[in-house]
This record gives structure tokens, sequence and C-alpha cells, in this order.
């Protein structure tokens, strides 16, 4: 793929994961994020935030164009924003302000790294800002939105003991719980193959060559991800 990618929540649980399949696929691979990603090379560039309140200022000097791919995998919990006002800033405000911004520069494809349950009348918070978010980019109108929405996320967890001691005790259960579950918990190492998958598809389908009349919105679910990346034996 002769592109370049953005992407912003480069040094989380999926992130960290997506920021390496990424390079494998772009020419030319821009991050923006408040700390370097463990993994980085020469065909990257990066661009370092100390608040993505000042994200339209960074943004500026990036170079995107009709020809980059857009990823977001920002996110936090409510516990590590501190309030639902923090929370909402990070998942909401910072996502929709990047997936704007993209789209002034052009950006045709957006992937947007969600969560199961995303629903604007849930009574849980954490569902509807997820569900709020999504609305907010898809009045965007991109070419095309890819939204993901995984189950519980496996993989390290800084911070979060109880989060580790679980994905112990799942690690000695998985191999009896079917993959076929749509509640099953999916590593974050395989939501970011998912993802890069998806660019994939769409740039060897042409789709991102051509004048959008409609918009197009895909939903990948917990289950398609886990089927989209279950090793075949």
């Amino acid at each position: 793929m002769r592109q370049k990618a953005i992407v912003i929540g480069a040094t989380g649980l999926v992130g960290q994961h997506l920021v390496e399949q990424l390079n494998a696929l772009y020419d030319t691979l821009i991050v923006i994020a408040r700390r370097p990603p463990r993994f980085i090379n020469s065909r990257m560039r990066f661009y370092q935030v100390n608040d993505f309140d000042n994200l339209k200022e960074v943004f500026a000097s990036v170079g995107a164009d009709a020809k980059t791919d857009a990823f977001s995998c920002l996110g936090t919990t409510k516990k590590q924003a501190g309030s639902d006002e923090a929370f909402y800033k990070v998942d909401h405000d910072y996502n929709v302000s990047f997936a704007k911004l993209c789209r002034d520069k052009g950006v045709q494809n957006f992937f947007l790294l969600s969560a199961m349950n995303a629903d604007k009348g849930s009574r849980f918070f954490y569902n509807r800002v997820k569900a709020e978010t999504e609305q907010s980019i898809i009045e965007l109108n991109f070419n095309r939105l890819v939204i993901f929405r995984p189950s519980l996320l496996l993989g390290k967890h800084k911070g979060r003991p109880l989060e580790s001691l679980s994905q112990k005790a799942f690690s000695l259960i998985a191999p009896l719980v079917s993959e076929s579950l749509p509640l099953r918990p999916i590593s974050a190492q395989r939501v970011a193959i998912a993802m890069a998958m998806s660019a994939q598809a769409i740039y060897e389908s042409g789709k991102y060559r051509e004048a959008a009349k409609f918009s197009t919105v895909d939903i990948i679910e917990n289950k398609q991800l886990l089927a989209m990346t279950r090793v075949k034996h």
C-alpha cells in the first residue's frame, strides 16, 4: 500500500499493536501521541502533544490529505480520567476533533475503535458516550467509516490489577470458550490486526479512489472481529 496513515491513541492497549500493523502496510505512518510509541522506525513521523487540546495546531503540519487513512484508538476509563467530564473529553471530544480535522484535510477513510454495547439509550454512561462519539463521526460523512466494537480487551493493563487477575483466570478456561460467543474476550492484538485487515481490504477494492456519492458505515462487532482473526489450523 503506497499511502499514508495517521493514528491517535497509538500508545494504548490496541494502538501499540496497530502501529506495528500499519507500519507494514503504509509508506508513511504519522503518529500523534503524548509519548513515543514502543515501536518506531524511519518511515514513521511522530508528533508529540502534551495535551490534545492543541491538536489543531499540531495537525496543521502533519500533511494529511485525500490519500491518507485515519485511525483512532484513543480512549480512557472513567477511573483513569477521574470524572465523567474528563472521560467525555477524551473519548468524545478529542476523537471528534481529530475526525473533523481529518475530514477538513480531505481524508476519505476513517477507522474508529469503539466498544461493544455502544448505545445512546444505555443506562451506563460509558456506553452512551461511545455511541455519541460514533454518531458524531458518522455525521461527518466520510467516504468509508469503519467502527470496531470489541468486547473485553485482553492485554497488559497498567495499574489495573483486577483486570490482570481476570485475564489470568480467563486464560485457563479460554480453550473451553467458543469463539462464536459474542461476548468472548478478545486480545488487543487481534483487534489491531482486524483494523489493519479492513484498511487493506478497502485499498485492494479501490474504493478509496472513487468519488463517493454516498458515505458507507461498517460496524464490526466482536463476533466478526474474532472470526476475521481466527487462526486456521
